[in-house]
């Protein structure tokens, strides 16, 4: 099958959007789909307010149009909301082709937290962005009730997945020379130095041990000045990522607004157990049964983050392997080819 995907989020940018969509694409071409990414790197951008490090396109319509009129896709996949996600909504609909979208990132709780604008328009104007897709692909049951209660319809359940033999497990701790002479335990965050994720909270977090941060974002600098005892390891390559999770003694996730929460899959396959908030990300990949966070596997969901980290050592990292491995690339991809639909109305050929 010919499919178009059309994102804001591609590499250089480092977050759980762009692996997620990178991880889908090579594994949608290893099962004989032919991929068209179209991307800000095939544009003119600027920089996104507030994200200086994140690149948008720039007026893209028309190039748009014409990558999509050369590569004629059978169906077509709008990734995000940005400029590329808005200008391939307004190509499908002029020329009538049926489209899906998907809901990665609570923008809303984003635009609210770095710039106020109320939560009630940033999802009237979400709600009005996926209001013509045939399918909105939502990553946790948890978003989709969210979405729902917004009055957002045709919502579909798209997991995601890890790459197990990247993030490879480990049955002990492992030494990492940028650790050597920490204080143990080591409470590790992954993720932006940004608004919506409340990293504060990890800061603040009474701990007997080191935290470690990885990561980059708009308040890395003045975080950095304000908490120059921790340690700061900014950008770090995917390969030297799994040796930290390994490194550490467990990994903390601090942000109560996440639709999914890929890092937190990434540590657990790497056996180091997570602690978290009862919230909807967290609930999901730690596997909650019904309204009990106590029966988390993989980790420990307390409203008291240094309480849950603290109990989370003592989560056997055989199960946070265990937990992990019941996200797959496998599914997560077949499950988003089912969702797909004909730009034209034909049926769609299995590859």
């Amino acid at each position: 099958m010919k499919i178009a995907l059309i994102t804001d989020a591609w590499r250089p940018q480092v977050n759980g959007v762009v692996t997620t969509l990178v991880e889908l694409v090579d594994h949608l071409q290893a099962a004989g789909h032919e991929v068209l990414v179209i991307h800000p790197g095939m544009f003119d951008t600027r920089p996104c307010p507030g994200y200086s490090e994140i690149r948008l396109a720039r007026r893209p319509g028309r190039a748009l149009g014409l990558l999509l009129q050369s590569f004629d896709p059978q169906a077509i996949h709008l990734a995000t909301e940005g400029p590329l996600g808005w200008a391939g909504r307004r190509y499908c609909l002029r020329h009538r082709l049926a489209f899906t979208t998907a809901f990665h990132t609570r923008f809303p709780e984003i635009l609210q937290a770095a710039a106020r604008v109320p939560l009630m328009l940033g999802y009237a104007l979400f709600r009005w962005f996926h209001s013509r897709s045939h399918g909105v692909m939502v990553p946790t049951l948890a978003v989709r009730q969210l979405l729902q209660a917004r009055r957002f319809t045709r919502l579909r359940a798209w997991t995601h997945g890890v790459d197990e033999q990247l993030f490879a497990y480990r049955s002990l701790v492992q030494m990492h020379p940028t650790f050597a002479g920490l204080k143990r335990p080591i409470a590790l965050y992954v993720g932006r130095i940004s608004y919506e994720k409340n990293i504060q909270a990890f800061i603040d977090m009474p701990w007997h041990g080191s935290k470690v941060i990885c990561g980059v974002g708009p308040l890395e600098a003045s975080l950095r000045r304000e908490c120059a005892d921790l340690l700061w390891m900014g950008l770090v390559s995917r390969p030297e990522l799994a040796r930290l999770y390994a490194a550490s003694d467990v990994f903390v996730f601090p942000s109560r607004h996440e639709t999914f929460g890929l890092v937190m899959l990434e540590a657990m396959a790497c056996g180091t157990p997570v602690a978290a908030f009862p919230v909807d990300g967290p609930w999901e990949v730690l596997g909650v049964e019904g309204d009990d966070p106590a029966t988390a596997k993989g980790g420990i969901l307390s409203d008291d983050l240094a309480q849950a980290a603290q109990q989370a050592l003592r989560v056997p990292r055989s199960e946070a392997r265990a937990q992990s491995e019941r996200f797959s690339w496998a599914e997560a991809t077949s499950q988003f080819v089912a969702h797909l639909v004909p730009t034209r109305g034909e049926t769609l050929p299995e590859r």
